[in-house]
């Protein structure tokens, strides 16, 4: 299946897309995706479900998409998980998976990306999001996947200087407010043959920055579930993005960070596409 909810903020209903690409309005049958949709009991409802039979939302009524989920709960990422982008970055590849967390509140896959006052260094990053659908506590990497609700896109939108030049955790680049878009969708394991063979890719104003494969992982789906839930109890909802493939603005000769006006839109293969516009600090753009 592939969830997701659209409509404007703070208003969004449930829906899905069905097995020919039209789009299905879910407010009949649940009020919301939430973190109880997303167990396994939530998700086997839904697949009992003659999609047939749901009203078709048209692609002009969809308006905005928001969030796959309400309420993200922990927003967790993983740094440098990519061999070739710890190269990029000038890092010694990690042998253990660096973990910090996002603060912000997940917004939807084309909302504005808000820069923060005075910010000089944001900069962009494609990653793979997993869903968490069931309770996680010191699991083996060989019941990891069992606890997987979905797969999402997430861009891990970064500044720079707060991230490395301020002293402190990572956290404090990470998490400020319009810098997780999510989505469009969360796709359920069942329509991802190989989350390790999956293309990613990310262009800014057209020129294409990021290209890569979750082939290059250096921790695998399975192993970063088992590795996280030693650290913290994952719960349905839970979100953890697993890194960049090479090509963030940082790694560029000179770098190269985002400004107001320029554009975003990457993508994963099977899980759908983001469009993102910059924008000045701007309070109205938040709420």
């Amino acid at each position: 299946m592939k969830l997701f909810r659209y409509g404007p903020r703070g208003h969004e209903k449930p829906a899905l897309m069905d097995a020919q690409g039209r789009a299905r309005d879910l407010s009949a049958v649940i009020s919301d995706i939430t973190a109880d949709t997303l167990t396994p009991a939530g998700l086997q409802a839904l697949r009992a479900l003659d999609t047939s039979a749901l009203p078709e939302v048209a692609p002009t009524a969809l308006g905005r998409i928001g969030t796959p989920w309400r309420h993200t709960g922990k927003f967790i990422c993983i740094g440098l998980n990519y061999r070739d982008h710890a190269a990029e970055t000038g890092s010694p590849v990690p042998q253990e998976p660096i973990l910090f967390n996002k603060w912000c509140a997940a917004t939807g896959p084309n909302d504005p990306i808000v820069l923060p006052q005075g910010s000089q260094k944001t900069d962009w990053e494609v990653e793979l999001g997993i869903v968490v659908g069931s309770k996680a506590r010191y699991v083996e990497p060989a019941e990891a996947l069992q606890h997987v609700a979905g797969y999402c896109v997430v861009n891990d939108v970064s500044e720079r200087e707060y991230q490395m030049e301020r002293g402190g955790t990572w956290d404090k680049g990470k998490g400020c407010d319009t810098f997780g878009p999510v989505g469009p969708w969360l796709v359920t394991p069942d329509e991802v043959p190989d989350v390790h063979n999956l293309s990613l890719w990310l262009d800014v104003n057209g020129k294409r920055y990021q290209t890569g494969s979750t082939r290059t992982m250096i921790f695998g789906v399975a192993e970063l579930i088992a590795y996280v839930s030693r650290f913290v109890t994952l719960q349905p909802g839970d979100l953890i993005s697993t890194g960049t493939p090479p090509g963030v603005g940082l790694g560029r000769k000179p770098p190269v960070f985002l400004k107001p006006g320029d554009t975003l839109h990457l993508g994963i293969d099977g899980l759908g596409e983001q469009r993102q516009r910059v924008h000045a600090w701007d309070a109205s753009l938040l709420d």
